[in-house]
Formats: structure tokens, C-alpha cells, sequence
């Protein structure tokens, strides 16, 4: 029989297992889903904000959350159309075609429409938010980090003279540490609750806390070597960020691009149209002339022909805006089947803003974006953010080369544990509950030294390391003179639109005269057929080449102020517009 002093109670080491167990799960949290989600998005969304507002002065919230009703899902919707919902309804919508309503867009609605619905601008917002949750990932290692673990097992053991039943309780705490300084602890809390369920069913308590701590004094001591994970996932966030306002930058400049080449394209229906209206009189007069004898058959021939190759140009002209404009709403993010026509009215105030050309021509430097090679370049150099990016992927890679460094050195470390208290298993059931007395605990103290004999792996990565320091040196390089080539190439580009969009106004008052010259003198005899189809397919072509002079020179100046990075666009996808002090 035992002694008194080992009669315990199988309901006091119960109790204290339970209540452990429920300090556990209550500090688990037993969060939904949902619950790790928003604390995921509330934790990026800050750092990301944090960012921003630090390195571009973007002080707006940020968030990869799409707008539920965007024009995408609304165009779908109302105009009945085949395609995917989104995340919202996953399966697929196969329907008829109903008529319904063309939705207009003006230039401006096609950037802020493009913002809310193109896949990779929001890919490239979605690569900052990843960027940000790595970085929570970096920075929670550095921290403490708990882990919690709850069994219970059935045992049976049939070796002996009698089988030996039980139940094995056991409920763990743990909390790691790993510190700046490279210094790791680790320390855990474990209690057992053994419960013998044959013989003379006796059940006891095991406690036992042990704690180590490690400090390294040669390898990995050094703070930069310690956090450079932490130190480069956030430079991560940052350079996710400057590819994300660059991206917004050139992005609208191709929306604009598209946008103002199917209006041209428009144009260009309209005057085909135009252009086959008048074959169309002319070949009717020209058989009006015929039999009144004053115009020979063969000439009635060649306005039937030109009549019939205005007819197939015309027939060109659609087709080729029908596919710009499906162009443009794949960029917009939209259905190609979606009935979407843009503003006429953008094209018109386009041509009323083109009185500036002349003023560029008369004066330049008063003109809009009249900037020198000599202060377009400094300017282009320091704003541009793919530059920035190339320059901080230099300093990681010094920081690379500091770290390889490191690992070349030997591994000296100061280690210390501690172990208080004693686990019971189904074999020591019948031993006293343990009892947790520091002063007879187990302890240890000593210096693990790894000499640097072997040390290949380590080399080849320092090795590497400056070359690859040497790489990026030449990627910053090449990314400088590959900004000097578009800015310089911008500059010449923009200068020569607005030289082309006069040559070609004079040009098109030119193929006015010609066309009512011969109009004239065609009646009389005094011309021939071909002079008049002549003068009509330069008239063509002369405002063909107008408006087409009018569209490089606007896309132009956007260019130039994408190319210096001085193009500034806000959340919504609007851009305001470079002023440079020069300009009235």
C-alpha cells in the first residue's frame, strides 16, 4: 500500500490539465476563416499605406479590393452577354444576345474604367499586397512565437506477466524567440496526466519545463546578417510599389493610345464615307456627261472603278475600327462583345486644343512641354521608378555580399539550458506527481565552436554574391541608357508631331483646292477625269495623314511625361499633367 503522502486524487492533476488546455485554446482564439482574412488584409493594407506614404507621398488607403459592381459585371448583366461574373458566381453564363443600349465613354471614364477592371492593373496592385504579407511573415519571426499542442492516447501493453492498460494525457506550451542579435531561446511547459486502467490503477502528474538559449559570437551575430530577410521583404513592398506607379503611368498613356487610334479610326470611316459620297455624285455626273456627249465612255469608266474602290475602302475602314475598338475594351477589361462606343466629342476638343501647335511652331518656348534634352534627362533620372528599383537592387546586392561574408566565418556559439521537473508516462504512473523545485533542476553552460574547414557551399555563394553585385551594377547601367534613349527619342517624337500635324494642314487646304479646282473645271472640258479622281484621293489622304498627325502629337506629349515619369496618376486612374516652370 503507499504512503500517505503519494494519495492523490485523479481529479486535482484533471483539473490542472484541463485548465491548461483551455489556456491553450484560448489563446488560439478558435478564429474563422473570415476572422484571419480581414487581420491578413487590415495587417498589409497598413504596412502598405505606411509605405507609400514614405517613399511616392501616396497617402490615400490602399486596397486590392475590386468595386462589386464594376462596368464589366453591369455590361454582362444588362446587355445579357456569355462570360464569367467573377469570384461572385463562379459558373459559367451562357445566354442570348439582347439589344440593348451602347454605353459611351469619354476619355476620362476609359481610364477610370480600365483602373477598376483590367486583369493586370490589378495584378500589380495584388503583387503589393503579397509583397506586404511576406514582410508581416519576416517581421512575426523575429517575434515570439507560441505553439500549443493537446493529446490523449490510449495505450496497451502486452510484453509483460499482465497486459497494461492506460490513457496518456499530455498538453504542451511553447514560445520560441529569435532576437536581432541572432541570440535564439526557447522555452516549453509540458504536463502529463497518466491514468492506469489495470492493476492497482494508480494515475499521476508529470510537469516539466526546460528553456534553451543560444548566442553566436563569430557567424551570424551581426544585426545587418540577422535581418536582412526583414530588411529585403521590405524592400520588396517598396519596389512592388514603385512597379505599381510606374505600371499606372504607362498604362494610362496606352489607354489614351488606343483610346484616341480608334477615334482616328473613326475618322477614318467618316472620311471614307465622305470620300465615296463624292465618287459616288462624281461617277453619276461623269454618265451625265457621257450622253450628253461632253465627256468620253472611258472616263464614265474610271469614276464607276474609283467609285467601286471607295466602296471596298470604306469596307476596309469599318473593319479596321470594328477590331481597334475590340482592342481597346480587351485593355479596358471589358467583354470584346459589350456594345461600347466612345465620345465623338474627344476627337473634336483634340483638334480645337491643336492651336498650340502652331504656337509651338511660331514660339517654342512657350510651348507646352518645351523642355531641353539637358533638363529632361537630370529630371527623367531622378523620378523615374524602374531606375529607383535598379538602384536599390544594387544595395541589396552589397548587403548579399556582406551576408556570403559572413557565413565564411566560424561557428562559435554560447549556448545555456535549463530542465525543471520530471514527465510521466504509462510506465511511472505509479510514481509521486512531480514536483517543480528549481533548486533541483538540471542546468548547463558551455561554447559549441564548428571550425571553417569545410566551407565550399560557402564560398561558391560569396563568389557568386559579387557576381551577382557586379550584374545588377550593369542592369542599373542599362537602365539608365535605356531612359536617356526614350526620353531623347520622346523629345525628337514630340518635336516632329507637331512639325508633321502643320505640314499636313497645309497639305490638307492644298488637296481642298485641288478637289474644288477640278470640280470646276471638269463640267468645262478643262479637266480630265483622272485629274479629279486624282485630287480626290489626295484629299483622302491628306486628312487621312491630318489626324493621324493630330493623335502622334497629343500621344506624344503623354509619352514624353510617361518616359520623364512626370505623368502623376491618382487612384482612380487619372493623370494630371506635367507643367514645367517654362510653360505659361
Amino acid at each position: 500500500m503507499k504512503p500517505s503522502m503519494n494519495c492523490r486524487t485523479p481529479f486535482e492533476p484533471a483539473r490542472v490539465a484541463a485548465g491548461v488546455a483551455l489556456a491553450l485554446l484560448a489563446g488560439a482564439g478558435c478564429r474563422s476563416p473570415e476572422t484571419y482574412r480581414r487581420q491578413a488584409d487590415e495587417t498589409a493594407t497598413n504596412m502598405v499605406t505606411r509605405l507609400r506614404a514614405q517613399t511616392v507621398g501616396q497617402n490615400a488607403p490602399f486596397t486590392i479590393e475590386r468595386p462589386a459592381d464594376t462596368l464589366r459585371r453591369r455590361l454582362l448583366l444588362d446587355q445579357q452577354l456569355p462570360g464569367s461574373l467573377g469570384t461572385t458566381n463562379l459558373r459559367p453564363r451562357i445566354v442570348s444576345l439582347a439589344a440593348g443600349k451602347a454605353v459611351r465613354l469619354t476619355l476620362g471614364a476609359a481610364l477610370q474604367v480600365g483602373a477598376r477592371n483590367n486583369r493586370a492593373y490589378q495584378q500589380s496592385k495584388e503583387a503589393i499586397f503579397m509583397a506586404a504579407l511576406a514582410l508581416d511573415l519576416e517581421r512575426v519571426k523575429l517575434g515570439a512565437l507560441y505553439d500549443g499542442q493537446l493529446s490523449s492516447a490510449y495505450l496497451e501493453d502486452h510484453s509483460g506477466a499482465q497486459p497494461v492498460r492506460g490513457v496518456d494525457n499530455n498538453v504542451t506550451a511553447k514560445v520560441t524567440r529569435k532576437f536581432a542579435t541572432g541570440a535564439a531561446f526557447t522555452g516549453r511547459l509540458a504536463l502529463d496526466l497518466v491514468k492506469l486502467l489495470t492493476l492497482d490503477r494508480d494515475s499521476a502528474l508529470g510537469l516539466l519545463a526546460d528553456a534553451t538559449i543560444t548566442v553566436p559570437l563569430l557567424r551570424g551575430a551581426s544585426r545587418a546578417v540577422v535581418l536582412e530577410p526583414l530588411t529585403q521583404a521590405e524592400r520588396n513592398v517598396v519596389y512592388a510599389i514603385y512597379d505599381f506607379e510606374r505600371y499606372k503611368a504607362v498604362y494610362a498613356v496606352d489607354i489614351a493610345d488606343g483610346y484616341l487610334a480608334v477615334l482616328q479610326q473613326s475618322q477614318q470611316v467618316q472620311t471614307a464615307g465622305d470620300s465615296h459620297a463624292r465618287l459616288l455624285a462624281g461617277w453619276r455626273q461623269a454618265r451625265e456627261l457621257a450622253q450628253a456627249g461632253r465627256l468620253p465612255e472611258i472616263q464614265v469608266d474610271q469614276a464607276q472603278q474609283a467609285e467601286l474602290q471607295a466602296r471596298n475602302r470604306l469596307l476596309d475602314a469599318r473593319q479596321s475600327y470594328e477590331a481597334a475598338l475590340d482592342g481597346l475594351k480587351v485593355k479596358l477589361g471589358l467583354p470584346t462583345d459589350a456594345r461600347v462606343e466612345l465620345d465623338p466629342q474627344e476627337f473634336t476638343r483634340l483638334a480645337v486644343s491643336a492651336s498650340h501647335l502652331q504656337v509651338a511652331a511660331d514660339a517654342p518656348e512657350t510651348a507646352p512641354l518645351e523642355i531641353k534634352a539637358a533638363q529632361a534627362l537630370p529630371l527623367a533620372l531622378a523620378r523615374r521608378m524602374d531606375l529607383k528599383v535598379a538602384r536599390g537592387q544594387v544595395e541589396d546586392a552589397q548587403r548579399a555580399v556582406v551576408v556570403a561574408r559572413d557565413g565564411l566565418r566560424a561557428d562559435l556559439k554560447l549556448t545555456a539550458a535549463a530542465r525543471v521537473g520530471e514527465s510521466r508516462s504509462l510506465y511511472s504512473a505509479s510514481r509521486p506527481n512531480a514536483r517543480f523545485s528549481p533548486a533541483s533542476g538540471n542546468y548547463r553552460a558551455g561554447l559549441e565552436l564548428d571550425l571553417p574547414w569545410e566551407r565550399t557551399a560557402e564560398r561558391n555563394a560569396y563568389r557568386n554574391s559579387l557576381i551577382a553585385l557586379e550584374q545588377t551594377v550593369r542592369a542599373q547601367q542599362e537602365t539608365e541608357d535605356q531612359i536617356k534613349l526614350e526620353v531623347r527619342r520622346s523629345l525628337r517624337n514630340l518635336q516632329n508631331t507637331r512639325e508633321a500635324y502643320l505640314i499636313q494642314e497645309e497639305a490638307l487646304r492644298l488637296a481642298q483646292r485641288r478637289v474644288e479646282s477640278t470640280q470646276r473645271l471638269l463640267p468645262a472640258g478643262q479637266a480630265l477625269m483622272r485629274d479629279a479622281l486624282d485630287a480626290q484621293d489626295a484629299l483622302v489622304l491628306a486628312q487621312n495623314a491630318v489626324n493621324a498627325a493630330l493623335v502622334g502629337s497629343r500621344v506624344a506629349e503623354l509619352q514624353l511625361q510617361r518616359d520623364m515619369d512626370v505623368l502623376a496618376v491618382d487612384e482612380e486612374g487619372l493623370w494630371q499633367e506635367y507643367k514645367p516652370a517654362s510653360s505659361p
